[in-house]
């Protein structure tokens, strides 16, 4: 038997979770599906989000998920395999062989983090491997770091860090020198970082702590933090079934959507990660309030032309 429902949220974060409080508190029937899998579930800790700054991922969750219950939104913890639509809305089919119907759909499913394969790289991820200056910036601030260059745009990488530490090293890895463009050399000169040219072979970790970074020639250049950039990977399955125009950009395709977060698919939103690469958490959130409150006006106004008609 297929249940029926105002909303179905697939995605249980920030951005899910946002949308979902704010159509429980506008009393439309919603469904969140969550299959347990937050990207900084690594992180001990986020940062930058007024009020919550230095709060666990986790605990974030957990608060999330019993604000949203206050207003009678039920949360499943299911993974949400295939969805179609039609003139009325979506169907979409769950692994546990569940059928849910929805008016309205939102894909909040984020990315996912695909790793450099670098020996001990993935073990300390979230720890003293980290991404983003402005998520681990503060923590880690005045140590001994290291950028690991994925592509060019590690240079960037490498700069932005600057900011927090005065003792960079880049670790060319994979990328010579000539990899990267001269105006990249030149501010990374002005800025005291050091190219280390050759293939990062493992990183060193004594006593559960980052000690230093091995090359492959065997020389260890010690340091106590290192950014790596990961590869982000859309969880745009059900976007892409569902027929939503997507766009490339560097970080991976994307769906097209309006400033309030409406793909190209009539009644298919998507919020956070799934909408952007650089989608924070206090951002993911925002996107999702912006989509639960313009999908309650289009419900309304939907049922009242409908009425019209009659």
């Amino acid at each position: 038997m297929t249940e029926n429902w105002d909303v179905v949220v697939v995605g249980g974060g920030a951005a899910g979770l946002s949308a979902a409080l704010v159509l429980g508190r506008a009393m439309r029937r919603t469904l969140v599906v969550d299959a347990g899998e937050p990207r900084n579930a690594p992180s001990a800790h986020l940062q930058g989000y007024l009020t919550r700054d230095g709060m666990s991922p986790a605990e974030f969750l957990a608060v999330g998920r019993a604000e949203i219950a206050r207003y009678g939104v039920e949360l499943v913890r299911d993974r949400a395999v295939d969805a179609r639509g039609d003139a009325a809305g979506f169907t979409v089919e769950l692994a546990s062989g569940r059928s849910v119907r929805a008016r309205q759909l939102v894909i909040a499913t984020g990315l996912a983090d695909e790793l450099p394969a670098v020996p001990g790289l993935a073990e300390r991820f979230g720890r003293d491997v980290v991404h983003c200056p402005y998520c681990h910036g503060w923590e880690v601030r005045d140590l001994p770091t290291g950028v690991l260059a994925t592509s060019p745009l590690s240079a960037h990488q490498a700069l932005m860090v600057t900011q927090w530490s005065k003792d960079v090293r880049l670790f060319l890895h994979e990328l010579s020198e000539s990899d990267l463009a001269a105006e990249d050399l030149r501010r990374l000169a002005t800025a005291g970082v050091t190219l280390v040219p050759g293939r990062v072979g493992e990183l060193v970790v004594a006593d559960d702590r980052l000690t230093g970074v091995r090359l492959a020639d065997g020389t260890v250049h010690e340091r106590e933090v290192l950014y790596a950039a990961p590869r982000a990977v859309p969880r745009n399955d059900l976007l892409v079934r569902l027929g939503a125009q997507l766009r490339e950009t560097p970080f991976g395709a994307y769906p097209v959507i309006d400033e309030r977060g409406l793909t190209t698919v009539p009644g298919l939103w998507a919020a956070g990660n799934a909408s952007g690469f650089a989608e924070q958490v206090v951002n993911a959130a925002s996107r999702g309030y912006r989509a639960g409150a313009a999908i309650n006006g289009e419900l309304l106004f939907a049922d009242l032309d409908g009425a019209a008609r009659v």
